[in-house]
């Protein structure tokens, strides 16, 4: 029984070592021999018509900038619209965006009376959409001139049907969880960069800012959280190329708040399980691109949780009669205190990095483990508030 117990302990440490460390190893070597994408789009080309499609609720601290940021684009005026869905926004937003509708007028307001969720809005405006090419962001995603242009230029290669962009994170503060998040967010852009770059298996977009060709748009189902993530799953499996264009460059605020985060991370994980459900099929075989990237990028990283609870509990075991995992286990309950640690300490006004980055990891792999059991639960909607990102 003891060598079985063992082995679980160890096979938990390896999947944790591999999903962190191990597979963004891999890429980084085999990213070295791989060149990007060459067949792009000039400004000398005939441009395709873009279509830029904004669920937004209560946005009305950040819309206005967003507008302008579209609207400054060096991308032709006459080749793309933009259509901001609102979700029965009960502050300025619908004003706000009301009073640019005029001075633009391929910006188009769509005000809707009842909650429908962001999936329900990008579903309904990417059906009325013209464009061939749909931009899907967030109110409070801010472009840059060239934005617009670099995720459209990769659509001359038939191949490639959805392009990532780049969310650069302001707001960086010491005192909560922001640094830790846009570290972490950092290290995932560079992991979907190299996995678009060596297989064109970029595993989920960030929903901030992503384009995708109209027709390998899939309507996102009722109730699904990740809509991101699901639409550019359904890319992958129709067998077409999902990329990151690191000059696609945004700008967004980033929460600064534990809770706030925690929430998020709660309904992402909610997404995940969905995700993995409906897309199973695609981790089938580890030996293609998008089966290895899927599995050790994502899946593994999912189970995280599982696998510290798993660790912890047979080093417990197997340290009754073993003394290496007896400091093992003593070990794992030295880290968990850590979070505890850091809440003390920023009572009294003082911040560890490192203890925060530990305190964000715990966090994040608690709120998975939530998000599990809400899954198992059901879900019964998806209409979202926002996070709030733009503190003082």
């Amino acid at each position: 029984m003891v060598p079985v117990i063992e082995i679980i302990f160890w096979l938990c440490v390896v999947s944790i070592f591999h999903t962190y460390v191990l597979f963004p190893i891999i890429l980084f070597f085999l990213s070295k021999t791989r060149k990007e994408n060459s067949v792009q789009y000039t400004f000398s080309d005939t441009l395709p018509f873009v279509s830029i499609v904004i669920a937004a609720y209560n946005e009305e601290q950040v819309i206005e900038e967003k507008i302008l940021s579209l609207f400054t684009t060096n991308y032709p005026s006459h080749l793309f619209d933009v259509h901001i869905g609102s979700d029965n926004s009960n502050d300025a937003t619908n004003s706000i965006i009301q009073k640019y509708v005029d001075q633009y007028p391929n910006l188009h307001l769509h005000a809707f009376t009842t909650r429908q969720g962001k999936a329900n809005i990008i579903n309904s405006l990417t059906v009325q959409a013209q464009g061939s090419i749909i931009v899907l962001t967030d109110a409070n995603v801010y472009f840059e001139k060239n934005t617009l242009f670099e995720l459209v230029k990769h659509y001359k290669n038939p191949q490639i049907a959805l392009v990532g962009g780049l969310i650069i994170n302001t707001n960086i503060k010491k005192n909560g969880i922001s640094y830790q998040e846009k570290t972490y967010l950092s290290f995932e852009n560079t992991i979907k960069y190299r996995e678009g770059l060596i297989w064109g298996t970029m595993v989920g977009a960030f929903g901030g800012v992503y384009s995708i060709r109209k027709e390998y748009y899939h309507p996102v189902p009722k109730n699904y959280f990740m809509d991101d993530f699901y639409i550019t799953m359904h890319v992958l499996k129709d067998g077409k190329q999902a990329i990151l264009e690191p000059k696609a460059l945004c700008f967004e605020d980033i929460s600064n708040i534990m809770q706030e985060e925690f929430r998020r991370k709660v309904r992402i994980s909610i997404g995940n399980w969905q995700n993995l459900q409906t897309f199973k099929s695609l981790a089938y075989n580890v030996f293609s691109g998008i089966g290895f990237c899927f599995v050790s990028h994502k899946i593994l990283r999912w189970l995280t949780p599982f696998f510290l609870l798993l660790s912890l509990l047979s080093s417990a075991i197997v340290g009754v009669y073993e003394p290496l995992y007896a400091v093992l286990f003593i070990l794992h309950i030295f880290l968990l205190s850590l979070p505890l640690l850091d809440i003390l300490l920023q009572k009294i006004n003082i911040h560890n990095k490192g203890l925060r980055f530990i305190t964000h990891f715990y966090s994040m792999n608690v709120a998975l483990f939530i998000g599990f059991f809400k899954y198992i639960k059901g879900i019964n909607s998806n209409v979202w508030q926002p996070t709030k990102r733009n503190q003082n």
